[in-house]
């Protein structure tokens, strides 16, 4: 939406439209109160980046409690960056009440506020050395940056690639550019998305911060949209507190709250190896806030095999609607075969068709459409989404050919599904693997190190599993036995831990 389309909306729907077009959420007051009470810091003169400041919220805390301290600095210097010009006039308002309460706490305070883009210009003095505008380091930095995609080929992207920084979202740019600004020992805290502690779209970005910075404490919003429920944000969110240093710590804090007013937060220290394990290729962040869980992850860790020990794969499902409609049928004739989505889920086992069909549930069988379907055989299919308050995140289900009679199926883009080289696998070793994927263990496993409703083939392929012996033992025990979770779960305890 461009900004003139945006003046001609009423009011209210120019500030939602234009929130939603800069990904731009402000902080409610208590949360910048508690991002603030996480520096650690002491010196005596701050050097205080705010990227993507809004009204001040953030820098105000911070610096209300630096001039609360029994040690108060001698100097603040702040440097701000917001792109929303119509927020110009009560950031330099909030500064100018920043500076009488210093001027009472004998502090010299300086505030520089530029209504530009923070990527273009900390990538430009990145790119530089040199922080163009300012010719200094900060020591510290406190950021709500604005969560948004980049498209891949878009003027921000490339900016960032040419800092060095590879992201697909908004926010992570954000972070990174941040990181490299810091001088030595550095602080940083910003409230962002999870989404960045799992999945390969971060994976740069995570490697990169992991190995720049040094996490010290991790929050974690328990509700997916109390923090922030004036403006009806979804995303979990956590606060991250890191250190610009190689050296990792022994411990780490992590924390949680509901994100409501006034919640209790319960906290608990942990080794730094629990939340980023050292030899991890994708480098995920778990985040056990629960002391009790600990247990749940230690057991799923240690199994013994990959998926690739298995002998088994996992993609995600080849039909896309939009892309193949000229394949799509509503009904079923001789020419097509079962299309399956998640709706044709029902207790573990894929019924097809459903009794309420809303879309497309049958796909042409021809040449031109055979590189969208698979063989017959058993598949255990996995959604890839789940509703945002949903109980369980990873919800499994046994494609039986006995069930659904035909030579090829389409498996719908809304589900990874499990297979040996794109073929099927043995009907007792998808039930089994469905049992175990269904647990509770698993599931709160991989909430431990994913903060979003999606589940990637990716993550299925990080998660470690029992060996094949024992799937196929599990799954010939719940042969033709519709579970319950209780059973369910005390049968993958009996067998796999």
């Amino acid at each position: 939406m461009s900004s003139t389309d945006l003046m001609h909306s009423k009011p209210l729907q120019v500030e939602k439209a234009l929130k939603n077009e800069l990904g731009q959420f402000f902080t409610p007051a208590p949360i910048a109160d508690f991002m603030a009470s996480l520096f650690t810091g002491t010196q005596r003169e701050w050097r205080l980046l705010d990227a993507g400041a809004g009204a001040g919220a953030l820098s105000a805390a911070l610096v209300a409690r630096i001039c609360e301290s029994a040690e108060p600095a001698t100097s603040i210097r702040v440097t701000a960056y917001e792109l929303d010009a119509s927020l110009i006039p009560k950031l330099r308002h909030a500064y100018e009440q920043i500076q009488k309460k210093c001027e009472r706490c004998g502090i010299d305070f300086s505030a520089n506020i530029f209504n530009a883009d923070f990527i273009e210009c900390a990538s430009e003095a990145i790119r530089r050395d040199l922080f163009s505008r300012h010719n200094c380091m900060f020591n510290s930095a406190i950021l709500n940056p604005p969560y948004r995609k980049i498209n891949s080929d878009s003027r921000t992207r490339r900016l960032l690639r040419a800092a060095g920084i590879e992201t697909s979202n908004l926010y992570a740019g954000f972070l990174a550019l941040a990181t490299k600004l810091l001088s030595a020992s550095g602080e940083l805290v910003a409230i962002t998305p999870r989404s960045f502690c799992n999945g390969p779209y971060f994976r740069p970005f995570r490697q990169q911060f992991l190995e720049t910075m040094s996490l010290r404490q991790i929050h974690v919003f328990e509700s997916r949209s109390a923090a922030f429920s004036r403006d009806a944000v979804l995303q979990e969110n956590v606060i991250v507190h890191a250190v610009k240093c190689r050296e990792k710590p022994k411990s780490i804090v992590l924390s949680a709250s509901s994100g409501k007013p006034g919640a209790s937060v319960e906290s608990r220290s942990c080794k730094y190896t629990e939340v980023v394990a050292p030899h991890d290729p994708a480098s995920f962040i778990h985040l056990v806030t629960d002391r009790t869980e600990v247990p749940i992850r230690d057991q799923i860790a240690s199994l013994p095999a990959s998926l690739s020990d298995l002998d088994l794969s996992v993609s995600t499902g080849r039909v896309v609607d939009f892309r193949a409609t000229d394949f799509l049928r509503q009904r079923t004739d001789k020419r097509t075969v079962p299309l399956i989505r998640p709706c044709h889920f029902d207790n573990g086992v894929v019924q097809w068709p459903a009794m309420r069909e809303r879309k497309p549930c049958a796909i042409l069988d021809i040449e031109s459409s055979r590189d969208l379907l698979v063989p017959r055989g058993y598949y255990v299919l996995v959604k890839r989404f789940s509703a945002k308050e949903e109980r369980r995140r990873i919800v499994a289900s046994v494609y039986d050919p006995s069930l659904v009679r035909s030579a090829r199926v389409g498996f719908e883009n809304h589900l990874n599904y499990f297979h040996a080289n794109g073929q099927g696998f043995d009907g007792n070793l998808a039930r089994g693997l469905a049992t175990f994927l269904n647990s509770t263990a698993v599931d709160l496993y991989f909430r431990h190190f994913s903060g979003h409703t999606q589940v990637n083939a990716t993550d299925l392929r990080s998660i470690k599993y029992p060996t094949r012996r024992q799937i196929v033992a599990i799954g010939a025990k719940a042969r033709n036995v519709s579970l319950d979770q209780f059973t369910l779960d005390n049968l993958v305890r009996t067998k796999f831990f």
